[in-house]
């Protein structure tokens, strides 16, 4: 099954610089590409939910309980900027507000 990526992830996409095509891996959702279209990763696991399906899914209560959990889940992988954990909280979980917090719009 392929992964339909939200606007939520190519909007996020779009402010760091990079490319997003949904993943020929597979159990991957999306491969990520540099701006000269170099493969990068490939990032989300497609048996999971992420922050923009609990979103449209369930509603934000729902949405932010998961996000929690895979933030503390995740904590040192979200540190790393440019590794696959990094793109993947990014582009799939990270919230608007911290974006402002770090400058990214």
């Amino acid at each position: 099954m392929v992964y339909k990526i939200k606007q939520y992830s190519y909007n996020k996409a779009k402010k760091i610089g990079v490319s997003i095509y949904p993943s020929n891996r597979r159990l991957k959702k999306i491969d990520v590409f540099s701006p000269d279209d170099e493969f990068i990763c490939s990032i989300g696991d497609t048996r999971y939910k992420d922050y923009p399906t609990f979103l449209e899914e369930d509603g934000e209560e729902i949405a932010e309980m998961h996000r929690k959990a895979y933030r503390s889940r995740h904590a040192k992988e979200l540190k790393k900027i440019g590794t696959p954990g990094w793109y993947a909280h990014y582009l799939l979980w990270i919230a608007i507000y911290f974006l402002m917090v770090i400058n990214l719009i």
